[in-house]
């Protein structure tokens, strides 16, 4: 499937609604920094990741003729600017700034706006669909329904947006978005995502029920620009060049990428296996494990099922799963408002042989990504120092990486003509990731970039709940 049935039909900029930056505005308050916000360690950690970008798939009657939804989605996206401006800045390097990084929210940084793609592509919505979830899928192709980022270098844009309509059929749409991981995590996109689409809705700015807050003192450590250094020195070390790598997700020849859902029902029959299981391996519960781990534990033991870890001389050795903990609740000062990443990375571990136990692995997976998170909970900041280099350091083909999270409720993203029928996380494109996503009706959406091979043998059997 070619790239080149994506067309662009025109591109502008969009400025942030009149008045953003002042205090005086009855929905905002003052910006917590001098038009210069300073990032975090914990930003530091994304500044080389590939932009987070999100596919939005609007069809049916309610969506309105293209340049009405253009328009509408074009004075929206101002508006919640308003709110979100270092969304409108530039992330850039700035070696006598504490830490280095920063995004400049000054009038000459914001000025040129958000770039905003109207482009058409070369069959029907569901055409576009199936590119990412249809047996023909086309994980190339269906990253051009989302805006390149151009990230490769700093100063660098933060966000980006790409509105694609089919150019057959009955109308729809696809809304893409793509933001840069160093200024904002998964929980602060769907922050954004919420404020515009209800503005959208709405088509005025009311105030926001949850106020983003960007001032990055509030993740407090005793080393705090010394370890932002040392990530910086770590991952982006000729900065302000940060890659020389394409900028769009990529997936490589023999790489696959699908989405599954699983049904609340099979939700509920794995935490009752886990539950029962857990005794077999010395673990009494008091309650049915959390939804996040329930999955996770399935995807888990499904991959290394796949994979085929547990034969061989190689049985006894440890699996790894990146566990990201959102240490919003537990970081003082932070809260659920706080825009920035926000994030403690955790690793569970267990033998391959475990894992793929018949009668115990999903519980052995449980109790492994239960102790992590909870280690992690109980001293979010603990080992910082070592983040880099433990995330660096992990065995990549018994490493399984993750994102996103259940909670995150993108199927709720209605701009004014209903809920996405579909949503898809395109990136990041680490070998083997798995990203999780809430979905209708208590479900959950796993997307797993997985080789050929592996990826036939994790789909025959990872839905046998």
């Amino acid at each position: 499937m070619s790239s080149s049935r994506v067309r662009v039909l025109n591109v502008c900029h969009v400025l942030p609604a009149a008045g953003a930056d002042e205090a005086a505005s009855p929905h905002r308050q003052p910006l917590p920094y001098d038009r210069l916000l300073k990032l975090s360690f914990m930003d530091c950690l994304f500044v080389g990741v590939v932009p987070m970008q999100r596919l939005f798939f609007y069809e049916g009657p309610g969506v309105p003729p293209f340049r009405c939804l253009v328009q509408s989605l074009r004075s929206s996206l101002a508006a919640a600017l308003g709110d979100f401006l270092p969304l409108a800045g530039k992330l850039d390097y700035r070696p006598s700034a504490a830490g280095g990084l920063v995004v400049d929210c000054s009038p000459a940084a914001v000025s040129p706006g958000v770039r905003f793609v109207e482009a058409q592509y070369d069959g029907r919505i569901g055409d576009m669909r199936r590119l990412a979830c249809g047996e023909e899928h086309d994980p190339e192709a269906l990253v051009r329904l989302g805006p390149e980022l151009e990230v490769g270098r700093l100063p660098a844009p933060v966000l980006a947006v790409q509105v694609t309509r089919p150019a057959a059929g009955d109308g729809g749409v696809v809304v893409g978005v793509s933001v840069h991981h160093a200024v904002a995590d998964g929980h602060s996109v769907w922050q954004f995502m919420r404020a515009w689409s209800a503005v959208s809705r709405s088509s005025a700015s009311q105030g926001l029920a949850l106020r983003p807050t960007f001032d990055r003192a509030k993740i407090r450590h005793p080393e705090a620009e010394e370890l932002a250094r040392r990530f910086l020195q770590t991952i982006a070390p000729a900065l302000p060049t940060v890659r020389s790598s394409p900028c769009r997700p990529t997936l490589a020849l023999d790489r696959r990428r699908r989405s599954f859902l699983i049904r609340a029902d099979q939700i509920q029959s794995v935490k009752e296996r886990i539950m029962a299981q857990s005794v077999a391996i010395g673990e009494q519960l008091e309650k049915l494990p959390s939804t996040y781990v329930a999955v996770s534990s399935l995807v888990w033991t499904s991959i290394v099922r796949a994979k085929s870890l547990d034969h061989g001389e190689g049985s006894g050795d440890a699996c790894y799963f990146l566990v990201p903990v959102d240490c919003r609740r537990h970081l003082p000062g932070a809260g659920e408002g706080y825009f920035g990443n926000c994030l403690s990375l955790s690793y569970a571990k267990a033998a391959a042989r475990d894992l793929t136990e018949p009668d115990a692995g999903v519980a052995h997976a449980a109790a492994a990504i239960r102790d992590a998170a909870r280690e992690k909970l109980a001293n979010p900041l603990r080992g910082a120092e070592r983040w880099a280099e433990a995330y660096a350091g992990m065995p990549r083909e018994r490493f399984t990486p993750t994102g996103s999270s259940d909670r995150f409720m993108a199927y709720e993203t209605d701009m004014g003509w209903g809920a996405p029928s579909l949503v898809e996380l395109v990136s990041p494109s680490d070998r083997g990731m798995v990203l999780l996503l809430g979905a209708p009706n208590g479900g959950v959406q796993v997307t797993v970039d997985l080789d050929g091979v592996h990826m036939d043998h994790f789909a025959a059997n990872f839905l046998q709940v």
